[in-house]
């Protein structure tokens, strides 16, 4: 009697976990490939109106796979040439990918997936309004209005009962400067996503948007390759301290690293800034990076998911 008691209390558990069927599960599966070949064409093609074309066409097969009941729980690892993150908590995961047109224009596009009981999809389509944003730090934002990056990191921290996720994204901008973002993301009480707020706590200096701002942003020469990411040992966002080559610090695109790093650390439900991390320079390796998003040969890395 005890050992059929025992059988029902473990059972109850794994019978009461929803999971995708393996009918849908093989469907996954062959849908994976085709979107994969469309991802791969829109970043890769020769032509831009062809990667827009591809671009059109992955997204339309990517929701319908979507669409697949408790498609959460799959991880689409083998689409290779989109960011995939889940939040710490699994409360959502969130896509972003980007499409360039030539080397002065590029645009992010993305997707929040909720995760639900019911394993229905409630998803929010991300739309890239960095071009009609000329103060792309002032303002919080919604879904339909988002500041595009390819997100390589999120950090969730609690304040007063409330949850907040810290986005860091990858922005190529132009053919003269790279940006990275340091995005809040919170969800209202209607459950819905914001983008950004006061959540950031430093002195102005020549090379920071003044305050106040609603994202932070890292703005540097193209080929600079500053530095910006969450370090859990410390519990810090390290990033790179620049200066400019020419003394022209208003130029972004003159500003490289020098070897000093800054950071953010978070307290009281705000990131506060730190101007000089180490008392000695850092050498190569030594600090946090983003997570890379293609090998050398540009080839998907695999992402690990909770």
């Amino acid at each position: 009697m005890h050992r059929y008691l025992l059988f029902i209390l473990l059972a109850v558990p794994l019978s009461s976990k929803a999971q995708i069927s393996a009918a849908d599960l093989a469907s996954l599966k062959i849908q994976s490939d085709s979107l994969n070949y469309y991802s791969h064409q829109m970043v890769f093609d020769t032509f831009a109106e062809n990667r827009f074309h591809y671009d059109s066409v992955f997204i339309r097969l990517f929701v319908k796979a979507l669409r697949t009941p408790y498609s959460f729980e799959y991880p689409f690892d083998s689409v290779q040439t989109i960011s995939k993150l889940y939040a710490p908590d699994s409360s959502f995961r969130i896509f972003t990918w980007e499409i360039q047109r030539d080397e002065s224009y590029y645009r992010q596009e993305g997707a929040i997936q909720m995760k639900t009981k019911d394993g229905s999809l409630k998803l929010f389509p991300l739309f890239d309004a960095s071009d009609f944003a000329s103060i792309p730090t002032d303002s919080v934002r919604t879904n339909r209005n988002w500041i595009g990056a390819i997100y390589y990191n999120i950090v969730m921290k609690e304040f007063k009962g409330k949850k907040y996720y810290t986005l860091l994204g990858l922005d190529d901008a132009d053919f003269s400067t790279t940006r990275k973002w340091i995005e809040v993301l919170t969800f209202n009480s209607n459950g819905q996503p914001v983008f950004g707020g006061h959540y950031f706590d430093y002195k102005d200096d020549e090379l920071k948007t003044p305050q106040p701002v609603d994202r932070f942003l890292l703005e540097y020469e193209k080929d600079a390759k500053a530095r910006m990411n969450y370090d859990p040992d410390m519990d810090m966002i390290v990033f790179d301290h620049l200066i400019s080559e020419s003394n022209e610090p208003q130029k972004r695109y003159t500003l490289i690293p020098d070897g000093d790093y800054e950071a953010f650390k978070w307290q009281n439900g705000k990131w506060e800034h730190i101007d000089k991390l180490f008392n000695q320079q850092l050498q190569d390796g030594q600090a946090p990076r983003p997570q890379p998003l293609f090998d050398e040969k540009g080839s998907r890395l695999k992402d690990d998911h909770n």
